[in-house]
């Protein structure tokens, strides 16, 4: 299997929350910039998008909008409606992580589905931060044959709801997403360095792929060498060329990134993320963490445990 595969396989969304939302124009809601990827589905318009750095778009029937950073976006019936519509709607718990969203009024209806994800494999985390701020499905649906028709069976699902439709409106959703994230691999140029470069590369796109899914490992040169199949200087020169930087400075930081996501949780001691990561001790982690970020492992904690939970994309 290659290196790709290895790392698209471990795809997995975590900490998901769906809402299916049925909004009578005029209706306007603001999404803020978060860290979960956020997902968009129009079942039944009207529907526009606007973001920053693009203004509005138009969203048809049958349409789909993947964020993968989370930016500040806002959904709308009309580009000319303000406000903020959900203070008004009819908010509905179905289940434990999918919702309910209705507007009454007298105009048009809207149907939506809307998701906010977090990644469960850190070997994607790099690849996340590659991509556009926002991907239409309907752009990359013709390099896919399987993304048309799963448009058309959730639009079909959501639009006729019947026992289980959260649950199978959200299994798609998953589906959909790790699709047209490997359909952007691979329509993206073939660059010759960078974390797009290493993955597809027969030899370093394997150590990609090992460390990412072990982080806490013991890692050295030497076995770094052997999963890449090549000699210690050869992976060596090759993996700088390729990153940008060496095997142990890119191991540090991916290790770093993953202590923020722990830290951040609340559910492990410093001690605990430490050991979880392979530092012999809370004292040398904490001194690499530092020397990283430049903060200490306790602000961190302290910083992103206080911050509330974004609900499921509102």
């Amino acid at each position: 299997m290659d290196a790709l595969s290895e790392v698209l396989q471990d795809f997995r969304l975590s900490g998901v929350n769906y809402g299916r939302c049925e909004l009578r124009h005029p209706w306007s809601i603001a999404f803020p910039q978060q860290q979960l990827l956020r997902f968009h589905f129009v079942s039944q318009g009207p529907c526009w998008i606007n973001t920053e750095a693009q203004g509005w778009q138009k969203l048809n029937d049958g349409d789909l909008v993947l964020l993968p950073q989370g930016i500040a976006h806002r959904l709308a019936s009309a580009p000319d409606v303000v406000g903020d519509s959900l203070e008004g709607c009819r908010v509905t718990k179905v289940g434990s992580n999918v919702c309910e969203v209705v507007q009454e009024g007298a105009g048009a209806t809207s149907t939506l589905f809307c998701c906010s994800m977090a990644l469960g494999a850190y070997a994607l985390h790099p690849l996340i931060g590659l991509m556009p701020p926002i991907i239409k499905g309907c752009d990359v649906a013709g390099n896919d044959p399987i993304v048309g028709p799963l448009l058309a069976a959730m639009t079909a699902e959501a639009t006729q709801p019947q026992m289980g439709s959260a649950t199978v409106l959200s299994r798609m959703a998953d589906l959909l997403t790790a699709r047209l994230i490997r359909c952007w691999v691979n329509c993206s140029g073939a660059s010759t360095t960078g974390w797009l470069a290493a993955i597809r590369d027969p030899h370093i796109g394997r150590v990609l792929a090992a460390m990412h899914r072990d982080p806490g490992h013991n890692w050295t040169l030497e076995n770094l060498a052997s999963v890449a199949g090549q000699s210690r200087s050869v992976f060596a020169e090759r993996f700088s060329t390729v990153l940008g930087e060496g095997a142990a400075r890119y191991l540090a930081r991916l290790r770093m990134q993953l202590a923020r996501e722990l830290l951040g949780q609340g559910g492990m001691s410093i001690a605990e993320v430490a050991s979880r990561l392979g530092y012999e001790s809370e004292a040398s982690f904490a001194r690499a963490f530092k020397r990283i970020t430049s903060v200490s492992p306790g602000v961190v904690r302290r910083t992103i445990s206080g911050r509330t939970d974004i609900d499921f994309g509102f």
